[in-house]
C-alpha cells in the first residue's frame, strides 16, 4: 500500500565532508590510488545486523558511490562454530533493504582460505611465523600486560622446517582443538599487545557452512581481514575505532608479504541511548527469550526496526545526520525516532483507529442510515487524495477522550459538553451508561447537530476534536505498543549495570486485543505504514492476517528531539 522505496539513495553533496573523505581526497591528490576508490562491508555471519552496522553500510557504500567507485560485500566467515546460513541471508536482505547493491561482488573470507594458507607458509619460510604448543591460557599468561612485557614461548625458535611440517599436519587434522596454533613472530616486548606474537590460525573441527569439512584450521580475523582486503584490491579499509590498535598488525602482515596495501581508517562506532549494540548481548537476549527473536520490534537490529515500521529512508537520514567522527559518543535515540517521524509525516496515510474503545450512540441520528464522510489521506501530500469514511448511529471513541468529572483544561467529551468528530459532526454527551455491578462507563448517549457537518460553514467552534470509528464498519485488530527495551539511557555500561538485563523495561510491550479500525484498513499487507490520528505511526506486522490485522506502533507523535532542538535554538 505504501511500501518504502528501495531506489538508489541520492548523495547529498551539500553536506560537510567528513574526515574520512578528507583522507581519501588527500590519497587521490597524492596519486596513492591508481584506480577507483574501493571499499567493503565485511560482516561476520554470526548474528543479525543492527543499527550500528547500518552506519557502516551507509558509510562504505556511500563513499564508493560518491567517488564513483565500488563496494564489496564480504562475509568474514572464519569461525564455523558461530556462523549460520540464515545469518548470511538476513545480512544480504538488510543491505538490499537499506537501498544498496554490491552487484557481482559478493565475497567470503572462505573464498581465500587456500591463498591465506599459502601466505602463512610464506611467513613461516621467512621466519616470521611459528607453530606454538602453548595452551590458550598459557598464551594469555605469556602475553604480559600493558605495564609488563610478554615472554617468548619455548616454541618460538623452532626451525622453519619443523614449523612447516607442523603447520601442514595441523591442516591435515592430526591434532586436537587447542593443541597447537600458528602465531606471527613479531615482538613480545612491544608496547602494543596486538604485536606480541598474535595467533594467526587455530584448530576447529567443525562443519563450515561453505567449505563443509575441507578445513580444520581457520584464520583469525586480524590475519584474514587485511589479506582479504589486499586480494580484493580494496583501497580504503574502513573500521570502527576499536581496531585502531590493530592497524600496526594490519600493516605488518601486508608489508611482510609485499602485496597490495590498502589504507585502514578508523571511525567511532555508533552508541545509542536506551539500547545495547553488543552482538553478544543481543544474542543473550534472544537465547534467554527476553525478546521474541532477532526481529523483535524492540531490538535495534535492522530486521527488528523494519518490522517495527522504520523505513530505509529514515535510517539512511539518521546515519547521515550523526555523521562520522573520530571520538566515541552516544547518540540520543530521540534523533532516530525524529528521522522516522519526518519521513512518515511525508509518506504515511492518515487513518482513524480506536485502541481502547468506548461505544457512543447518537440518539437523534436515523437508525440504519450511513453517510460517507470525506477524509484527506495526507495533508502533507496533496497527491495522496482522500477516502470515504462511513458514519453511523453507533460509533467508537477512545475511552480516554471521556471524563465524567473533568479538570478545567480537559477539552474532550464530558457530560453536557460538545466536541467535533473528525471529518464529521459536532456531538454532545447527554447520558452516561454504566455497568451496574462495577460502575464502569460502558456507553455514552449523545446527540448531534446535523448543521455542523465537517467542511460546511456552520460557524460553530468547539475546542476538542476526536477521532472515531463506525461500530458497524469497524475492523477488529490487535495493536502492539512498543517502548524502549531498557529503562536506563546507558544499559551497556558495565559499571552502572553489571547485569544489563536488570535494566530491561517490563513495560516495553503492551498488547491491545480489542482495537477498532476504520474499514480502509482492510486488506493491508505486512510492512504497510500509517499514522493513526492522534495516536502515532503504526506498521502492519509480519504475523498479521487479513481477517485480524496486527499493527505495531513504530513511534509516537510526540517528538522529543524536535523540542530539544527548538529549545536549544531559542
Amino acid at each position: 500500500m505504501n511500501k518504502a522505496s528501495n531506489k538508489t539513495p541520492e548523495i547529498d553533496e551539500s553536506r560537510t565532508s567528513n574526515f574520512i573523505e578528507h583522507l581519501i581526497d588527500a590519497d587521490r591528490e597524492a596519486g596513492k590510488i591508481a584506480g577507483p576508490v574501493h571499499t567493503r562491508f565485511p560482516p561476520e555471519p554470526n548474528g543479525f545486523l543492527h543499527i550500528g552496522h547500518a552506519k557502516s553500510i551507509c558509510l562504505n557504500f556511500g563513499l564508493a558511490r560518491k567517488y564513483g567507485g565500488l563496494c564489496n560485500l564480504r562475509f568474514d566467515d572464519t569461525n564455523p562454530v558461530k556462523e549460520e546460513v540464515r545469518y548470511v541471508e538476513s545480512i544480504k536482505e538488510d543491505v538490499k533493504w537499506l537501498g544498496f547493491d554490491w552487484g557481482d561482488r559478493e565475497f567470503y573470507a572462505s573464498d581465500y582460505f587456500e591463498t591465506l594458507y599459502e601466505y602463512a607458509v610464506q611467513l613461516i619460510r621467512k621466519g616470521k611465523a611459528y607453530v606454538d604448543d602453548l595452551s590458550p591460557d598459557q598464551i594469555r599468561e605469556y602475553r604480559g600486560t600493558l605495564s609488563e612485557p610478554g615472554r617468548e614461548s619455548p616454541c618460538r625458535n623452532r626451525s622453519i622446517e619443523e614449523n612447516l611440517d607442523l603447520f601442514a599436519r595441523m591442516r591435515a587434522g592430526e591434532f586436537k582443538e587447542g593443541d597447537r596454533v600458528l602465531r606471527a613472530r613479531i615482538d613480545m616486548s612491544s608496547g602494543n599487545l596486538n604485536l606480541r606474537d598474535p595467533v594467526m590460525y587455530r584448530i576447529f573441527k567443525a562443519h563450515h557452512h561453505r567449505t563443509e569439512d575441507r578445513w580444520c584450521i581457520y584464520p583469525m580475523y586480524d590475519w584474514a581481514h587485511g589479506q582479504s582486503d589486499a586480494i580484493e584490491g580494496i583501497t580504503h579499509s574502513i573500521c570502527t575505532l576499536e581496531f585502531e590498535d590493530h592497524r600496526p598488525l594490519y600493516d605488518w602482515f601486508l608489508d611482510q608479504l609485499g602485496i597490495h596495501h590498502p589504507r585502514q581508517i578508523e571511525f567511532a562506532r555508533l552508541n545509542l541511548s536506551y539500547t545495547v549494540l553488543s552482538k553478544r548481548k543481543l544474542l543473550q537476549l534472544v537465547q534467554e527469550n527476553r525478546v521474541d527473536g532477532w526481529d523483535d520490534p524492540r531490538m535495534p537490529t535492522i530486521s527488528g526496526l523494519r518490522r517495527r515500521g522504520y523505513t530505509p529512508e529514515s535510517i539512511r537520514d539518521f546515519c547521515d545526520r550523526i555523521g562520522v567522527a573520530k571520538a566515541n559518543s552516544t547518540v540520543d535515540i530521540a534523533l532516530l525516532e525524529h528521522c522516522l517521524r519526518e519521513d512518515l509525516n511525508r509518506s504515511a496515510p492518515r487513518v482513524m483507529a480506536v485502541l481502547d474503545p468506548l461505544r457512543i450512540v447518537i440518539e437523534n441520528y436515523p437508525e440504519g442510515q450511513v453517510e460517507e464522510m470525506e477524509g484527506e489521506n495526507n495533508p502533507e501530500d496533496p497527491a495522496a487524495g482522500s477516502r470515504k469514511i462511513s458514519f453511523t448511529r453507533e460509533l467508537y471513541i477512545e475511552r480516554e477522550d471521556f471524563m465524567e468529572d473533568p479538570p478545567k483544561k480537559f477539552f474532550r467529551l464530558a457530560p453536557g459538553r460538545e466536541v467535533r468528530l473528525k471529518h464529521a459532526y459536532i456531538i454532545k454527551c447527554e447520558t452516561v451508561v454504566k455497568d451496574e455491578s462495577t460502575g464502569e462507563v460502558v456507553e455514552l448517549r449523545c446527540t448531534y447537530d446535523p448543521a455542523t457537518r465537517s467542511g460546511e460553514a456552520d460557524g460553530r467552534k468547539v475546542k476538542g476534536t476526536l477521532h472515531w470509528v463506525s461500530a458497524e464498519h469497524a475492523v477488529n485488530a490487535e495493536v502492539r505498543l512498543y517502548d524502549h527495551l531498557f529503562t536506563t539511557a546507558n544499559p551497556g555500561d558495565e559499571k552502572e549495570n553489571p547485569d544489563f538485563t536488570m535494566a530491561l523495561n517490563a513495560e516495553s510491550l503492551k498488547i491491545l486485543t480489542n482495537c477498532k479500525l476504520e474499514p480502509s484498513l482492510k486488506g493491508t499487507r505486512p510492512g504497510d505504514r500509517f499514522q493513526f490520528l492522534r495516536m502515532g505511526y503504526f506498521s502492519v506486522d509480519l504475523e498479521s492476517a487479513p481477517e485480524r490485522p496486527i499493527f505495531n506502533r513504530a513511534v509516537t507523535l510526540r517528538d522529543t528531539w524536535a523540542r530539544i532542538v527548538k529549545k536549544e535554538g531559542a
